[in-house]
C-alpha cells in the first residue's frame, strides 16, 4: 500500500535513502571510540606522569601508536558527522548549510591531520 500523494509519486518526493549510512556510520565509529578511548586515557596518564622518553617509548610501540591513530581518526570522524546533523537541524537555508558542512568537514580534516603528524613526528623522534 503506498501511503504518498499523486503528486508527490510524480515529483519524486520522499526518502533519499542516505541517512541510513550516516546513522550506521556514526554508530560504529561511536563503538569503535569505546576501547580505543582506554588508550588515550593511559596515554594521558603516562604523559602527565612519566618522563617524555618514556611516554615516546610507549608511543612508538605498533600496538598503541596503531590505537591511538585508529582513535584520532574514529574521534575526528565521529564529530564531523555528527555536528553535520546539527547543522541539517538547525541552519534553514540551504546555502549556509551546505558551506557549514563543508567548512566544518574541512577543518575537522585539517585538524586530524594535525594531530597525526603530531604521533608520527613522537615516534619517529625516537
Amino acid at each position: 500500500m503506498d501511503y504518498r500523494t499523486p503528486l508527490s509519486r510524480v515529483k519524486g518526493l520522499g526518502s533519499a535513502k542516505s541517512g541510513t549510512a550516516h546513522w550506521w556510520m556514526q554508530r560504529v565509529s561511536a563503538v569503535a571510540l569505546i576501547p580505543l578511548s582506554f588508550w588515550l586515557i593511559n596515554f594521558l596518564g603516562l604523559s602527565l606522569t612519566a618522563p617524555y622518553q618514556q611516554t615516546q617509548a610507549w608511543l612508538a610501540s605498533p600496538l598503541n601508536s596503531v590505537c591511538i591513530v585508529a582513535w584520532i581518526i574514529a574521534v575526528f570522524y565521529h564529530a564531523a558527522l555528527g555536528l553535520q546533523i546539527v547543522i541539517e537541524d538547525y541552519v534553514a537555508a540551504e546555502g549556509p548549510k551546505i558551506i557549514s558542512i563543508w567548512a566544518v568537514n574541512l577543518a575537522f580534516l585539517f585538524l586530524a591531520i594535525a594531530a597525526l603528524l603530531a604521533v608520527f613526528r613522537i615516534v619517529s623522534i625516537g
